[in-house]
């Protein structure tokens, strides 16, 4: 089978118009609440409240992703973004825009989280084993392209002409994207189903914890680390950026979409490294991944620090931000090819929902506290902190990604 196959790229394709709308929509929707309330305490809770659903049903979109045609799925829910961006702009005005981003962007998240899973899952069944990385890394760059393009237009349409008209560019994405998709053909595994829906998440959730937990431990150190890094280090960048660059170094926001989309050509560069170098790349240095992402935030808090320039600041933050993608996506990549060459195809749906569940969990925490501590502390120190503690989970973690390698190498045995 090659790997640019008909319903591989159709699903590329598909990938792209979705996840343009996607990033344009969660780009305005933040920007256009930091922009009414100023408030990075608000900002923070709300991004933490979006994030909960998709931690909760992240298992459920596993189970759909392993009982439902994968093709039906994602269909269904590009039309209903698309029905939800038509609501959103009914109610503009209506409800506050507190009320009303909070809403949308949980709706969003909890969409998000049913839709993803579908996309991975779907990949082992059109691709070889010997494709996954490859056609992962694949997968990632055209996620990065989509946010490296999103950002940009949205900043420079929400400066010219406001959030209604880039929420209308997005519902238009989300009706292209499924009607795009209705072409593709996915392989059905279909599972049995025995008892209500709540049993079988229970039971599915179950089995994910049994299945981790007994054949696979090294992939439960994985989210342990994944989660920790989230919380200390992710958390920071999400809440931090926009803050930083609208707030204190007053800045426009078609500026912070140049940093979104900046950010996500290091995302693209990154997919790009791990296509080119998959046959080198080696599961016991991933660490090393994470700890140089970790170190490209000293330059942002120096420059915080000696006071610089706003646009010097910028500079360096987009630069460094960059460069935080390209390791991160480089990471992401590698470690879920990791699982999915390690999970039976009748498990992979459920144990990739239950990894990204798990290593999300610790996120809308971190989003909440880095919210308060931007409204109470100097930024250059809250980055100096969650830089430390990154350092310390990443180095206190080799250990376990040995163990990775050494799994691999069982398996290739």
């Amino acid at each position: 089978m090659k790997l640019l196959n008909r319903n591989f790229t159709l699903i590329l394709i598909g990938q792209i118009i979705s996840l343009f709308g996607n990033a344009t929509l969660r780009f305005a929707l933040p920007l256009y609440l930091l922009d009414r309330t100023g408030s990075s305490s608000l900002f923070g809770i709300v991004l933490a409240c979006s994030f909960i659903p998709m931690v909760i049903l992240s298992p459920v979109g596993g189970l759909l992703a392993d009982r439902v045609n994968k093709r039906n799925i994602m269909v269904f829910l590009d039309f209903l973004t698309a029905f939800l961006t038509g609501l959103f702009l009914l109610l503009n005005g209506s409800l506050s825009p507190q009320a009303l981003v909070l809403i949308v962007m949980m709706l969003l998240s909890g969409i998000q989280s049913l839709y993803q899973p579908s996309v991975q899952a779907s990949i082992p069944f059109l691709q070889e084993k010997g494709n996954l990385m490859t056609a992962n890394a694949i997968i990632n760059q055209v996620s990065a392209l989509a946010n490296l393009i999103g950002p940009v237009l949205g900043g420079i349409v929400y400066e010219a002409f406001g959030v209604t008209q880039v929420v209308l560019i997005s519902g238009i994405c989300f009706l292209l994207s499924a009607v795009m998709e209705l072409f593709i053909r996915i392989p059905v595994n279909k599972l049995p189903e025995n008892g209500s829906i709540l049993s079988i998440v229970k039971g599915d959730f179950a089995e994910s914890i049994h299945y981790i937990h007994r054949e696979k431990p090294v992939i439960q150190k994985v989210i342990i680390i994944v989660a920790l890094f989230n919380l200390v280090l992710t958390s920071m960048v999400i809440v931090g950026i926009p803050v930083i660059i609208k707030i204190h170094l007053a800045l426009s926001g078609q500026l912070y979409g140049y940093a979104q989309g900046i950010s996500a050509a290091g995302g693209l560069a990154g997919g790009i490294l791990v296509g080119v170098l998959a046959n080198r790349l080696r599961a016991e240095k991933v660490w090393k991944l994470l700890l140089a992402a970790a170190a490209t935030l000293l330059p942002m808090a120096l420059c915080l620090l000696f006071d610089a320039p706003p646009m010097v600041s910028y500079l360096v933050i987009v630069c460094c931000y960059f460069l935080m993608m390209v390791l991160a996506t480089m990471f992401s990549v590698q470690m879920l090819s990791f699982v999915q060459s390690e999970v039976p195809g009748s498990l992979i749906g459920k144990v990739i929902s239950f990894v990204m569940a798990m290593s999300m969990c610790s996120q809308p925490l971190g989003q909440a506290l880095y919210g308060l501590l931007f409204d109470w502390a100097a930024p250059q120190w809250i980055i100096l902190g969650s830089m430390a503690a990154a350092a310390v989970i990443v180095i206190a973690s080799r250990k376990a990604f040995s163990h990775i390698n050494n799994t691999a190498e069982e398996n290739l045995g």
